[in-house]
């Protein structure tokens, strides 16, 4: 089945992004840095962020360079509270629409090789993973924004060890955050496909039905 096949591809193209896209680097958070209680801003911090790991680089904050690359969840883990919970949240529903993705990729190749079933194997089971995926996904975009916006994780990490100041805190979000949104778009996708298999096919058999019940009451007779 056409269809199927595509929406199957569409969804390995998505797995593909959302896989690279965990890997890789979430964030760029940059700040001006000054000892506790001083006015001095002469220093500087920069947060490379990704899911798992973080580049950490001081210069002269509050009177050192320093360079360090850490796994997140360990130190967020340290830090405790909001930080922590909303990072796991976002690594888990990452990984539920991993999964549901992994769950689309079996039910299109199944009826791509077979008649449709139209129990929870067939489309209706495509349209209820790929829709998992899908809304778990952009929940991940929402906390992840909270996580870095609301939270401030970045200052936090910055701030964990030394007493200092920050000002002039500037965000960009990275390649692994706007891989999300192709990733959301493939499994809408998938949908569709499936969708458009759906509708030719009850428009044929209601082609088919038409015949019949068009035809004269004398000829249905006999």
């Amino acid at each position: 089945m056409f269809h199927f096949l595509m929406s199957t591809l569409i969804t390995n193209v998505g797995v593909g992004l959302i896989g690279y896209g965990m890997s890789t680097l979430w964030s760029i958070t940059k700040m001006d840095c000054a000892a506790k209680g001083t006015d001095n801003f002469n220093g500087s911090a920069t947060v490379n962020l990704g899911l798992f790991w973080c580049e950490l680089s001081k210069i002269s904050c509050p009177s050192f360079d320093n360079q360090d690359v850490f796994q997140v969840l360990p130190e967020l883990i340290t830090l405790g509270g909001a930080p922590v919970i909303l990072h796991g949240f976002v690594v888990g529903l990452l990984s539920l629409s991993l999964l549901s993705s992994a769950c689309s990729i079996l039910i299109t190749l199944y009826n791509s090789i077979s008649n449709p079933y139209e129990t929870y194997m067939g489309p209706l089971g495509l349209y209820t993973c790929s829709s998992i995926s899908s809304i778990l996904s952009f929940l991940a975009l929402i906390l992840f924004v909270i996580n870095m916006l609301v939270v401030d994780v970045p200052q936090e990490l910055v701030q964990s060890n030394v007493q200092v100041d920050l000002r002039d805190i500037s965000l960009r979000m990275g390649v692994g955050f706007y891989l999300l949104i192709p990733y959301i778009v493939t499994s809408l996708l998938a949908i569709l496909f499936v969708y458009l298999y759906e509708h030719m096919a009850y428009t044929q058999r209601k082609e088919q039905q038409r015949p019949t019940e068009d035809a004269p009451k004398e000829i249905m007779m006999y």
